[in-house]
């Protein structure tokens, strides 16, 4: 699971996690009122110079989110066709800025400095019973697992490629489903296993 993490060090890495997730919240924020696609243009080539100045290493991660074209052109082919092109521009930006801010942060902070962002924003949530815990481990593997299944698929889908010149048949995508589930019950046997499916005593 810990694929997505870029294991050389930047000036990104040595940034706080809190700071990044903070800054990534604050640019989400920010991108949903905006209606220029041009700014968001300009915001897409911000995040891709981050990119670069991060190394060769970062800039082929972008290869990742190959899989994830079609369902851009389906949205923002649906949004053009019922308004304008600019619409579907609009959204298609947004979405992939925050996808790409989103992996800068994953792969510049290791799982347990994620959770030690995000677990104290729980603990306010203790007296309703909320194990803050498990709940900052839950978002940091919601954040880790993203880069890592889209890796799964490239290679299902380049193995694919390899042997047949057709599209990737539904019957690929059904068996991607059922390896992820596999995957996410292999994760949390391993969880219980380390005892985070019983009460943890707070310190």
């Amino acid at each position: 699971m810990m694929g997505g993490y870029l294991a050389r060090a930047t000036w990104l890495h040595r940034l706080p996690a809190w700071l990044k997730l903070a800054a990534l919240a604050a640019i989400s924020l920010a991108l949903l009122p905006v209606q220029d696609w041009r700014l968001l243009a300009l915001s897409f080539a911000a995040v891709i110079a981050i990119y670069a100045m991060l190394g060769r290493d970062a800039l082929r991660r972008l290869g990742l989110f190959r899989p994830l074209i079609p369902l851009l052109v389906i949205v923002g082919g649906l949004q053009g066709l019922f308004n304008q092109w600019q619409d579907g521009a609009v959204v298609v930006l947004r979405l992939v800025v925050m996808v790409l801010a989103a992996d800068l942060v994953t792969m510049t902070t290791t799982m347990t400095a994620l959770m030690a962002a995000v677990e104290p924003l729980f603990r306010l949530l203790r007296p309703l019973g909320v194990d803050a815990r498990k709940i900052a481990l839950a978002v940091a593997l919601v954040l880790r697992f993203i880069p890592v299944l889209l890796a799964n698929w490239r290679a299902r889908e380049e193995a694919w490629r390899a042997r047949s010149q057709r599209r990737p048949p539904l019957r690929m995508v059904v068996l991607f489903l059922a390896e992820t589930l596999r995957l996410a019950d292999h994760v949390a046997e391993a969880l219980d296993a380390r005892g985070f499916g019983r009460p943890h005593r707070p310190t």
